[in-house]
């Protein structure tokens, strides 16, 4: 099968119109159907409708559309990896971490040590899942990872179970904040049945998800939570936070500047509040001499030996 072939169904999708889809995809509607009849007797089945119009998909083609997105995402994300390794230098460390933790931490920690070594950075700062940026590291797609740990992350736990050693640079506190209004916080730890304490909270991809639900299951006789809204990005609980939609759980260093200016308020007892360690991860095995000597560097800077 033909990659091209993915792209031209979802062409048709889109156009709904052989002749506006060829069009878009720059080949004549001949060679353009001929392409989509090679798709479907690739897979056996028909795709296409083209008994109505606009054309519609068929129940086959409806589950071959979700599928095929995901066979697209997965090609393109292998080559943009396939690329940019092959793109770096053997003296380029490759970073992955979240914007929240570049915002803060690396910053902080890693920027300085960077900048005083001469090193040379491709800093990927994403909103990959968690188990993107496991992959990731154990693929050599990055050569370091710089992420938050809790005990209640079991996503990360390939890490310490594989090949990997990791560093702990610095700790944070996961505390519950809420925006400040004219009268003291907009949302605390209380609820009535009528009204239960809104919360905004993470998606099931996010590394920090695990700690929310660990948080709440240490409180369970505690208020009834509504959860109104899910991000990937703590930066983006922390925009809604600032809104006044809820209450929400981010990293104290994330949210200090809010907090010191008295625009949020950390609510609820020392029992919301749960330590995060920032470990930085590299694979054993990647034998990099500027890996190798910004490993070295940290851990004299930090005082720390190797895990």
């Amino acid at each position: 099968m033909d990659i091209a072939w993915l792209r031209d169904f979802e062409a048709l999708v889109a156009q709904k119109n052989f002749s506006r889809a060829a069009e878009e995809r720059n080949v004549s509607q001949p060679a353009f159907s001929r392409r989509i009849r090679a798709l479907e007797e690739e897979f056996g089945v028909k795709l296409i409708n083209r008994q109505t119009l606009p054309l519609s998909l068929t129940p086959a083609g409806e589950v071959f559309l979700a599928q095929s997105r995901v066979m697209l995402r997965t090609y393109d994300e292998t080559l943009e990896r396939c690329q940019i390794i092959d793109a770096a230098g053997e003296n380029v460390i490759r970073f992955a971490t979240s914007q929240s933790l570049y915002m803060t931490h690396y910053k902080t920690h890693i920027a300085p040590l960077v900048d005083e070594g001469g090193l040379e950075i491709d800093l990927n700062s994403t909103g990959w899942a968690v188990d993107q940026f496991v992959s990731a590291l154990q693929q050599r797609y990055c050569d370091v990872i710089l992420t938050y740990w809790h005990p209640a992350m079991d996503a990360l736990a390939p890490l310490s179970l594989g090949n990997c050693d990791y560093i702990t640079l610095s700790e944070d506190l996961f505390v519950p904040v809420s925006k400040v209004g004219p009268d003291g916080p907009l949302h605390r730890f209380e609820s009535t049945p009528k009204k239960p304490v809104p919360l905004l909270s993470y998606g099931t991809v996010s590394a920090l998800r695990s700690v929310v639900e660990h948080a709440l299951r240490q409180n369970l006789d505690g208020p009834k939570m509504l959860v109104v809204n899910q991000s990937v990005l703590a930066i983006s609980v922390k925009a809604m936070v600032m809104e006044g939609f809820g209450l929400g759980w981010l990293p104290q260093e994330l949210c200090k500047q809010e907090l010191a200016e008295g625009q949020m308020q950390i609510v609820g007892g020392a029992e919301h509040r749960h330590p995060l360690e920032i470990r930085l991860y590299r694979d054993k095995e990647n034998s990099k001499p500027t890996l190798n000597r910004l490993w070295g560097d940290m851990q004299a800077a930090i005082g720390v030996s190797e895990q």
